[in-house]
């Protein structure tokens, strides 16, 4: 959402207003072997995020845009679990980043994806 600040010049007649974006960056789930799954777009704050907080943040909006009643700090441990057990990995601008104590380097523009890893049949 972006901040909105209007200001008066004693010099002007009018009140000129003047916006002010975060950057925005895209989250999207995909899947080996299948369809693009869900897409986001998110405000950034911070420029470098440790994983394990952009995976918080991730759930929290997955959660809030949904509307389901499920409790984020649960739904969080197990996706990060999940990450442990290698359910998924992250991309950020393809790169693969591969601890949650790593730190993540997000710009405008930045595109965050986790991808599930799914199984190849036989193998």
């Amino acid at each position: 959402m972006a901040a909105l600040f209007a200001s008066a010049s004693p010099s002007m007649s009018g009140v000129h207003a003047t916006v002010c974006a975060m950057p925005m960056i895209t989250i999207a789930d995909e899947a080996t072997g299948g369809p693009s799954g869900a897409e986001w777009t998110m405000e950034i704050f911070d420029e470098t995020v440790r994983l394990d907080e952009l995976i918080r943040r991730r759930v929290v909006l997955e959660i809030a845009e949904s509307g389901a009643g499920v409790d984020p700090e649960e739904r969080t441990r197990a996706t990060l679990e999940a990450f442990g057990r290698n359910g998924f990995v992250v991309l950020v601008d393809d790169r693969q980043i591969t601890s949650l104590d790593d730190k993540v380097h997000l710009h405008a523009g930045s595109r965050v994806t986790f991808l599930k890893l799914v199984p190849l049949v036989g193998g």
